[in-house]
């Protein structure tokens, strides 16, 4: 009785509150409405005092105060005057958006390409958009710089647009418009300038390279080169016109550091630079400012002012995006980010919510992280085979940004060995990088409970609180650093609200049982804890939408019921296993990396009965292979290999690969019969990675490879030679036009490039017979002067049937064509006999080099195995 008595006065009083707090907020809105209907009866404003653009002072600065900029501006003059390259060309005039980073010296370099040209032209003006413009204002000031004054008031945009075509309808004009953030902006521009006259150049500015491509012409701002960076410091700290050496040696080491964190944006430079000018000669005080770069610690007017340049981007972010970029002060200065990891966080954050028609919550998370991309706010890093992005880094400017209001906001309490947020606040968020014991400000004087986010880096045993005292704690990642020995994961399953859980190098041998608890876990990343096994108990985990684990960890049965995984790798199967069965229901799956180990098999690899028994069970398990892709309609991503080197043929022809593939590596585990219809540009329109074994390949084949329009890497293996298939091959003009990584393995026959080909190709390797050369006119011009962005090239020469005269011709004729090209590219010429040294697929005798496109990680295996017959 006194229990319902208790339950019930307690719901009285919780009743009571509400209505207290629903009445709280009723007058709130009626008070905002009243206000609201008073300004517009008063027609009331506040006039608010007009702040000076920082941006606007950088805008007169004297050429002769300019550093680094001379290759950039011939560039741009080159290309505004015909001379080739990015611009949008008609016959009448020519388009250049530059486009970068904050900070980067677009509107400088813009400026001085058009004082440079200005001169050839009728007229010419230079005006500012700005993301919040006033468009008859604009008009008007555009009209005002080429001549024409406005002085009639009532006109309106279409007016306007009307007088500035009228002025330039017969005249040659040269047009800056500086500082666009809106495509849609840009098209009411574009309908005031005509392009039927005898000549225009417009040269426009963005931070945002979408915006920059509906332009035309993008041209990509570069940062500033070592010397030229350090050649701005010293101009700015010392006054050298002549000299840019530091006076004092002992200032050399700390400047350098300096200069690295800046990476080259002038902007920065120059804030840090006045900085230091207050410092004097003191190499401590040098040292101070630059540990302070993207910490967001550093005060001073300079520093304001790059702030707000920066803040500019910032501020223009829809407010989703700016929680994301905001939650990059969970990170280090300087440190790659892992995509996925990130995006996943952002997930386990809520960050991520409505989901889109057609998208899951990770593929609108990624459309979050392009945008960012696209905006220049995070820099992006390709993965080792430039196929798809696999890292970002963020510059210390923004950071120091991201820190700034960070802190602000108490989004992030940052505790490392040099500074440390004041723990006085409520933490939120909670990021630990120091490995000092006895650290002066010991997490357990904080307050946890409302504690979202825990990500460690070199952790301290000391610094780490017990999880239990973590009560809504969503994000626990421990991936780059090792747990000390005191730390314990025996209250893991506790954290009931736990989303993402990521566990770098542990001290214990397994993942805690009671793992099973976190009904909510989406994400589970063990990589680099060389766990044996999983807990049977993961496969109670129905929400868990990203797993990943070592090659050599093993899942427990039951996989199957994981329905809501999207992300599995890399995941190992023996031969025993039935772990394939289950693949097939889950059918969310969109990347998926295998690897096959057959155990049993491999006890005992150098018997022939053996490896007839290995091709027997590899051929079943293909079958069941096949059984299982057909039920994933959304793989976009998927890897296979087997770890012994053989390959069963036509295990995947019956195959047909979903549309949204986006990365395909089975050259390790497979033979294609022939090119499968599948692959071709209407069907594959957003592959960038290919990695593939075919049989027999054809020059229709390979003009289909060509036209696939987001191919950036393409490594494949024929068997050519040993089907007596000796024709040529040419890579034709337009062909591969965004293709970086190129590997042709046993392509026997020479590839011929011609020009137009391969336009962005800056890696290639290949494969041809010398032989093949000598027998037919003698002449070696593979077309490598056709490749225009070519970087690094290695060929292997199959010598067998050729003379050694042959050889050293086939040789010489490569690295001629490697010098002679104006890259000057890094070249590798080896030779082998096609019967022994090039390892045909037939043979017992086997290399395998694996060639993984795993957006989470890379996997380098290497492995030899030589048959008791043979003379090898």
């Amino acid at each position: 009785m006194r229990g319902f008595i208790s339950r019930s006065l307690d719901l009285l009083t919780r009743l009571q509150i509400r209505r207290r707090v629903a009445t709280d907020i009723r007058d709130i809105k009626r008070r905002v409405v009243d206000a609201g209907e008073r300004r517009e009866r008063y027609k009331i404003d506040v006039a608010k005092p007009a702040a000076v653009d920082p941006r606007l002072l950088y805008h007169y600065k004297k050429a002769t105060e300019l550093v680094g900029i001379d290759q950039a501006r011939d560039e741009v003059t080159n290309i505004l005057l015909g001379g080739g390259g990015v611009s949008s060309n008609n016959q009448n005039g020519s388009i250049v958006s530059i486009v970068g980073f904050g900070g980067l010296g677009k509107t400088t370099l813009a400026n001085v390409v058009y004082e440079r040209l200005k001169e050839r032209f009728d007229c010419w003006a230079f005006v500012s958009v700005s993301q919040n413009p006033d468009m008859r204002k604009f008009f008007k000031g555009l009209l005002y710089e080429l001549g024409k004054n406005v002085n009639e008031d009532a006109l309106d945009e279409r007016q306007l647009i009307d007088q500035v075509r009228k002025f330039l309808q017969t005249k040659r004009y040269c047009i800056v418009i500086d500082d666009i953030w809106n495509v849609s902006i840009w098209h009411m521009i574009r309908c005031a300038l005509p392009d039927d006259i005898g000549g225009y150049i417009i040269i426009t500015t963005t931070r945002i390279f979408k915006v920059a491509e509906q332009i035309g012409g993008a041209y990509k701002m570069k940062p500033l080169c070592l010397d030229s960076s350090r050649k701005l410091l010293y101009r700015r700290i010392f006054g050298n016109e002549e000299k840019y050496r530091s006076p004092d040696e002992q200032l050399t080491e700390v400047s350098e550091r300096i200069l690295r964190k800046c990476a080259g944006v002038p902007l920065a430079i120059i804030t840090i630079a006045s900085l230091l000018a207050d410092r004097g000669r003191n190499k401590m005080e040098w040292y101070e400012v630059c540990n302070s770069i993207g910490s967001g610690l550093e005060d001073g007017q300079d520093v304001e002012n790059m702030r707000k340049i920066l803040a500019y981007s910032y501020y223009d972010l829809p407010s989703h995006l700016r929680t994301c970029l905001l939650y990059l002060s969970m990170f280090p200065e300087d440190y790659a980010i892992e995509k996925f990891r990130l995006i996943w966080m952002w997930i386990a954050e809520g960050f991520v919510q409505h989901e889109e028609q057609g998208k899951g919550l990770y593929e609108l998370g990624e459309c979050y992280f392009n945008e960012l991309v696209n905006r220049s706010l995070i820099q992006p890093l390709y993965d080792r085979h430039d196929a798809i992005i696999e890292f970002c880094r963020v510059h210390d400017m923004v950071l120091d940004l991201i820190y700034s209001i960070s802190s602000e906001e108490n989004l992030v309490t940052v505790l490392n060995d040099e500074h440390s947020t004041s723990p006085s606040k409520k933490v939120r968020r909670l990021l630990l990088q120091s490995n000092m014991e006895g650290h002066d400000i010991p997490c357990a004087s904080m307050i946890l409970l409302q504690v979202r986010s825990v990500v460690a880096f070199s952790l301290a045993s000391n610094l780490m609180p017990a999880l239990g005292s973590f009560r809504v704690l969503r994000v626990l990642d421990l991936k780059s650093c090792s747990l000390p020995q005191g730390c314990d994961l025996k209250h893991l399953g506790n954290l009931f609200h736990l989303r993402y859980l990521g566990i770098g190098k542990t001290f214990r041998a397994l993942l805690p049982d009671d793992v099973g608890n976190l009904r909510f876990l989406q994400t589970l990343d063990v990589v680099g804890s060389n766990f044996c096994s999983l807990p049977s108990t993961i496969v109670q985990l129905k929400r868990l939408m990203c797993l990943c684990i070592d090659q050599n960890t093993r899942v427990p049965n039951g996989i199957g019921n994981l329905t809501s995984l999207e992300d599995l790798s890399t995941l190992y199967i023996c031969d025993s296993s039935n772990i394939t069965e289950e693949l097939c229901h889950l059918t969310e799956l969109r990347t998926l990396e295998i690897v096959l180990f057959p155990a049993d098999i491999m006890e005992d690899l150098c018997l022939l009965t053996e490896m007839r028994q290995l091709y027997i069970q590899l051929e079943e398990w293909n079958v069941k292979l096949l059984e299982c892709l057909c039920e994933l309609p959304k793989i976009q991503e998927l890897i296979i290999m087997v770890i012994t080197g053989q390959r069963n043929i036509g295990g995947l022809d019956a195959w047909v690969a979903p549309r949204q593939l986006c990365v395909l590596s089975t050259r390790n585990s497979t033979w294609f019969s022939t090119l499968p219809a599948w692959v071709n540009p209407s069907l594959l329109s957003e592959l960038t990675g290919l990695s593939i074994a075919v049989k027999e390949l054809r020059q229709v084949h390979l003009t289909i490879l060509g036209k696939l329009p987001a191919l950036r890497c393409l490594e494949i293996e024929v068997d050519n030679m040993m089907l007596g298939i000796l024709g040529g091959f040419v890579v034709g003009a337009g062909s591969f036009p965004c293709l970086l990584r190129c590997r042709l393995r046993y392509f026997v026959p020479p590839v011929v490039f011609r020009q137009g080909a391969m336009p962005r190709l800056e890696y290639l390797r290949f494969t041809f017979s010398v032989c093949e050369i000598a027998s037919s006119d003698g002449s070696l011009d593979l077309g490598l002067g056709n490749l225009p962005s070519l970087q690094s090239v290695q060929a292997r020469l199959v010598y067998e049937g050729a003379s050694k005269e042959d050889v050293r011709e086939a040789e010489a004729a490569l690295k001629d064509a490697a010098e002679m090209h104006p890259n000057h590219p890094d070249h590798l010429i080896s030779t082998g006999d096609i019967t022994k040294g090039a390892l045909p697929s037939s043979s017992c005798f086997s290399f395998l080099f694996s060639f993984s496109f795993s957006s989470n990680h890379n996997l380098r295996l290497f492995f030899f195995h030589v048959p008791l017959e043979g003379n090898y």
